[in-house]
């Protein structure tokens, strides 16, 4: 089941999309996405089809447009991105011959920075004069818990999403911790919407990147060094997390800094990221 959050005129709605015929049906009960991650019986409910409206006639919203906390995000999860950076001169501290973390490198992006499918993001030029993409499968988290372990972890993910991890590498880079790179206002595109976790191997998913129609990203989350039970394993260690909570399980190699010279975005550039399973996030920069 896709799920997405949508704007029909003037107001929000939460809804299930067909696929087939395009067209979304609200969830007669729902008042957000969160409240519908924590109430599920609601998924339940009769869907009327006089209820759907096409999608061509909402605007999509990031699925969660407003988390409660901070997205949880991971760092160099795949071998050749880990590669790409360690060699590219933005990865402050870089040690030749160590590319691969030993434990996951995890950082967090602000609410503020989540935007929808087809928003257009801010360069912020005034800041910095180095924003890079980085395509990411993020998870959505259903069941809360702490000390999850490995072999529980699947149980506790609601479904799954696509996020842009927008990052200013020049911020990245000076400040050694990331969060000043990466948390910059609209830097999380989220969306298209939520695939529910029976839908999805998520152990093979495709991801790919396009820029300008130029296809710069493309890997299997199978090729992830930390798999995604590690992750949530890792990371709810003495660490409560909530229903609604959302980890990026990291970007494959073919980020702008893995060019010599480096592919920084620039006004009027577009970003395209497909996910089998998932669908389609595109957002324009200025």
């Amino acid at each position: 089941m896709k799920l997405a959050t949508f704007t029909y005129r003037g107001r929000d709605h939460v809804g299930v999309v067909d696929d087939e015929s395009r067209r979304l049906h609200p969830i007669p009960g729902a008042s957000d996405m969160l409240d519908l991650i924590e109430h599920q019986d609601k998924l339940n409910r009769g869907l009327a089809p006089r209820d759907g409206v096409p999608v061509s006639d909402v605007q999509l919203k990031a699925p969660i447009p407003l988390p409660r906390r901070n997205i949880i995000c991971v760092g160099k999860n795949y071998r050749e991105h880990a590669q790409e950076f360690s060699h590219s001169g933005f990865e402050a501290g870089a040690v030749k011959g160590a590319e691969i973390d030993e434990y996951p490198a995890v950082f967090t992006k602000l609410p503020s920075s989540v935007t929808g499918p087809g928003a257009t993001v801010s360069l912020h030029s005034h800041v910095t004069s180095s924003v890079d993409y980085e395509a990411e499968l993020a998870l959505v988290i259903g069941r809360g818990g702490r000390d999850i372990t490995k072999a529980d972890a699947y149980n506790h993910i609601f479904g799954y999403t696509i996020i842009n991890d927008v990052t200013a590498r020049d911020r990245q880079k000076n400040h050694k911790q990331w969060f000043l790179g990466k948390a910059l206002d609209g830097f999380c595109p989220m969306g298209p919407w939520i695939t529910t976790a029976d839908e999805l191997d998520s152990e093979n998913l495709e991801v790919r990147c396009w820029v300008n129609g130029e296809l710069r990203q493309s890997a299997n989350t199978r090729d992830l060094i930390f798999d995604i039970p590690t992750l949530i394993a890792t990371i709810s260690a003495g660490l409560t997390l909530q229903p609604g909570d959302i980890i990026a399980t990291g970007t494959p190699a073919g980020v702008g800094i893995g060019f010599n010279p480096p592919k920084f975005l620039k006004a009027g550039d577009t970003v395209r990221i497909a996910i089998s399973g998932i669908g389609e996030l595109e957002n324009s920069f200025a």
